[in-house]
Formats: structure tokens, C-alpha cells, sequence
């Protein structure tokens, strides 16, 4: 297998694993709060935003020190072990309490950090600046396909329910805890680079931290090095201003795994579908997601313009998506009890709408991720880890913070906040892209080939 055919393959295999974790994950995520209102009784107590909060919140905090932990482990390694983790948060809600239950949230919020910390690194060395818009674009068709099909199963297994049973959450986990495993055995068949740095190499050879000798001097030093990269990449100006564009990704990717399924689940108009809805809204999140990802992964060499195109694009049907849902879900849907909610909103609240709004989040998010991988892997191409971690840390202490206030604001103000970061984010991240075609110009490559 030539070179080229091995990276291809390792990238495939990234997003396939990516894609059974996840699988299970996002659609446990998807509908936690919702299995979690019908649980609730006098012997568990937990809520699915205070986990997802606690989860995103660990996470931020974790990825200060992922970059040193994959520099001692390894990626793959890294991959395997956070995949079992994440399997085992899953597990919990066979039979949930709430210690095991907020203990399984730290514990993969520590594990999430490292998981995409070993991701960035792996995508980044099997890709150059000519393919890495082409990667991520496919490494995110792959994992976003896992919005489809957990979704789908969600969909026609709880079709015309009202209450989800002991024995439908049961099974459901089980299933998913299962594909979780495949996931994270899927790692195992990643293969690894060789380092074809030469001794003399100093400065890339101690940036590149994944494939060096293993003894436990160079673990050590490497360790040290990625924290102290991480550091020194925080206060740059393009992380800060990329910091923005990320989290404004960290609030959004709350809002569509984790609320909007809430508030359509919460809407008492919607009938016996309403808790079958959440399913069929994952699945066009999926679509959107995978579409997006697709599209501008395989367009990435053939675009003029760069990456500032389809940012805007992302931004402006987020928009459009926020009118859509402004005007059709009752303003409580977030926060509704148990028995949901009977308000009405500026029309009478419209399955189609509210499935063609999930379509747009996806579609919108895919614009983002798939840009803000493409540009972090092309600027730090040599110091992936670092800046990896620092992108997904600023995303997830967003995210906590957006899983937080899940709990208290009314639909319209959470709105305002994902408008009022994503204006702000989306010229942040412009500002960034011009100076990098700039530079590219300077070196007289091609602007098209980024």
C-alpha cells in the first residue's frame, strides 16, 4: 500500500470508529434528558444538562494536560481507553443511579479531552495542506453518519410512546453500549507512521510528539513540551481570535444534541410522535451534518475563495434555522416538566418545521467543524496536539457553560446568546482565513489548494 493509500485508509478507519462511538453517544445524549424525566423517582435524581454540563466543563479543564497524556501513550493507545470510558458512561443508564451516573460524567469528560486530542494529531499527520480539507471533510461525513442511524432505531422503537418503559431503556442502552465497544476495537486497525524526521530536525522533531522513540526520558520531555506549547499557542492571535468562532461551535452543538431534542420531545401539539420526533430530528441533524461534511470535503480542492465561503454559508442558515424555531417552539419547551408543555408559540408549533430546522443545524454545524478542523490542521501542521486541545477546549467549556444555563433560560434567550457569538465568531474566523491566504500567497502556493 503506497503511502498516500495508508494515510486514506487510517483517516477512513478514524472516522469509522468515530462513527460507531458516536453512534451510541450522541443518540445517548439525544434522548438522556428525556429518559431522564421519565425516570425520575425517589431513588435517582439526576439530570441529563447537569451530566452534560459536568462532562463539558472536566472536558475543558482536561485538555490542558490531554496533549501531554497522548505524547506519553500514543494516539491510538489514547483512542482505546477513552473509547472504553465512553462505553461505560453509556452502560450507566442500563440500570442508573445517580453516583454512578455524575461519577461516569467525569470520568469521560476527562477521557473526550484525550479522545480528541489523539484525533486531531491523527488526522493531522495523515494529511498535508493539499489534503487536509479533503480529509476533514471526510472524517466528519463519517462521524456526523452517526446521527442516522441511532436516531433511526430511536425513532420507529419508541414510534407513538408517550413514556419510555424500564425495558424500551434497557434495551436501547444495551445496543448502544455494544456498538460503543465496536468503536473502540475499530482503533486497533489504525496504522502508524513512520517518523521521517532526521536527527538534525531539531525543532520539528520535538513538535511532532506522537512517534518518537519510546523511552522514558523523551516521554517525559515530550510531555513538557506539548503543555508548554499549549500554553504559548493559547495566547497567539490566531487562537484567540479563532476562540470566538470556536465558541460559538460549543454553544450550537449544545443547543442541537442536547436541547432541541428536549423542546420538541416537551411539545404536548405534537401528539403520541412527540418522543418518536427526537429520533427523526437526530436523523436529519445527521443528514445535514453529513451533506455539509461531504460537499465541502470533496469541494475543498476545487474552491477559489477558501474557507470563508462556507462559514458564511454556516452562519447564515443558522440563522435562518433560529427564525424557524423562534417562531415555532413554545418559549418553556427547554425547561417543561414531565408532562410537557401546551404553550404555542407565534404559529401553531409544525412537525415539518421543526424536522427542516433540525436538517439546518446539522447542515450549518458541518460548515463550522469542518472549516475550523481544515484551518487548525493547515496553521499548526506541526504542532497538531497543542492546538487541538486548545480548540477543544475553548469548545467545551462553552458547551458546560451552555448546558448550565439549559437549565434556567427560556428558548429565546438561549437563541439570543448563539446569534449574538456566531455574528462575532464568523468575522473572527475571516480575519483568520484572509491572513493565512496571505501567507500562502507570500509563499506562492495556490490559495485553491488549501
Amino acid at each position: 500500500m503506497s503511502p498516500e493509500a495508508k494515510k486514506l485508509f487510517n483517516i477512513i478507519i478514524l472516522g469509522l470508529s468515530f462513527m460507531f462511538m458516536f453512534t451510541a453517544f450522541q443518540t445517548c445524549g439525544n434522548i438522556a434528558q428525556t429518559v431522564i424525566t421519565n425516570l425520575n423517582n425517589t431513588e435517582f435524581h439526576g439530570s441529563g444538562y447537569t451530566s452534560m454540563s459536568i462532562i463539558y466543563g472536566v472536558f475543558s479543564a482536561s485538555n490542558l494536560i490531554s496533549p501531554s497524556v497522548v505524547a506519553i501513550v500514543g494516539p491510538q493507545l489514547s483512542m482505546v481507553v477513552s473509547g472504553l470510558f465512553y462505553s461505560l458512561y453509556i452502560a450507566v443508564f442500563i440500570q442508573p443511579t445517580t453516583w454512578a451516573f455524575y461519577t461516569a460524567s467525569v470520568f469521560i469528560g476527562i477521557a473526550a479531552a484525550v479522545l480528541w486530542t489523539a484525533q486531531g494529531n491523527c488526522l493531522t499527520v495523515n494529511s498535508d495542506e493539499n489534503t487536509i480539507g479533503r480529509n476533514s471533510g471526510v472524517f466528519w461525513a463519517l462521524l456526523q453518519s452517526s446521527l442516522f442511524f441511532g436516531n433511526l432505531y430511536i425513532y420507529f422503537a419508541w414510534r407513538g410512546k408517550t413514556h419510555i418503559s424500564e425495558s424500551d431503556r434497557r434495551t436501547v442502552f444495551i445496543a448502544l453500549t455494544v456498538i460503543s465497544l465496536v468503536g473502540t476495537v475499530l482503533f486497533f486497525l489504525i496504522r502508524k507512521q513512520e517518523d521521517t524526521k532526521t536527527p538534525g530536525e531539531e525543532d520539528s522533531a520535538n513538535e511532532q510528539v506522537i512517534y518518537l522513540p519510546r523511552s522514558a526520558q523523551n516521554k517525559l520531555t515530550r510531555a513538557v513540551a506539548a503543555f508548554k506549547k499549549s500554553i504559548k499557542l493559547s495566547f497567539t492571535k490566531e487562537i484567540l481570535l479563532l476562540s470566538v468562532t470556536t465558541a460559538y461551535t460549543g454553544l450550537e452543538l449544545t443547543f442541537f444534541s442536547g436541547v432541541y431534542g428536549t423542546c420538541i420531545g416537551a411539545v404536548n401539539r405534537f401528539g403520541s410522535e412527540e418522543k418518536s420526533l427526537i429520533g427523526l430530528s437526530g436523523i436529519f441533524i445527521g443528514v445535514g451534518e453529513i451533506l455539509g461534511g461531504g460537499i465541502f470535503g470533496l469541494l475543498s480542492k476545487n474552491t477559489r475563495f477558501g474557507r470563508n465561503p462556507i462559514v458564511m454559508l454556516g452562519i447564515v442558515v443558522h440563522f435562518i434555522a433560529f427564525y424557524l424555531i423562534f417562531f415555532n417552539m413554545p418559549n418553556d419547551a427547554p425547561i417543561a416538566p414531565m408532562e410537557g408543555t401546551d404553550d404555542v408559540a407565534y404559529m401553531i408549533p409544525s412537525k415539518e418545521v421543526a424536522i427542516f430546522c433540525s436538517f439546518l443545524l446539522g447542515l450549518g454545524d458541518s460548515c463550522f467543524n469542518t472549516q475550523l478542523l481544515s484551518i487548525l490542521g493547515f496553521l499548526y501542521s506541526e504542532d497538531s496536539a497543542p492546538a487541538f486541545a486548545i480548540f477543544k477546549f475553548v469548545q467545551s467549556i462553552c458547551a458546560a457553560v451552555a448546558y448550565f444555563y439549559s437549565n434556567y433560560f427560556l428558548l429565546q434567550w438561549q437563541l439570543l446568546i448563539m446569534v449574538v457569538v456566531g455574528f462575532f465568531g464568523t468575522i473572527t474566523f475571516f480575519i483568520v482565513e484572509w491572513e493565512a491566504a496571505a501567507a500562502l500567497a507570500a509563499r506562492g502556493s495556490d490559495y485553491s489548494s488549501i
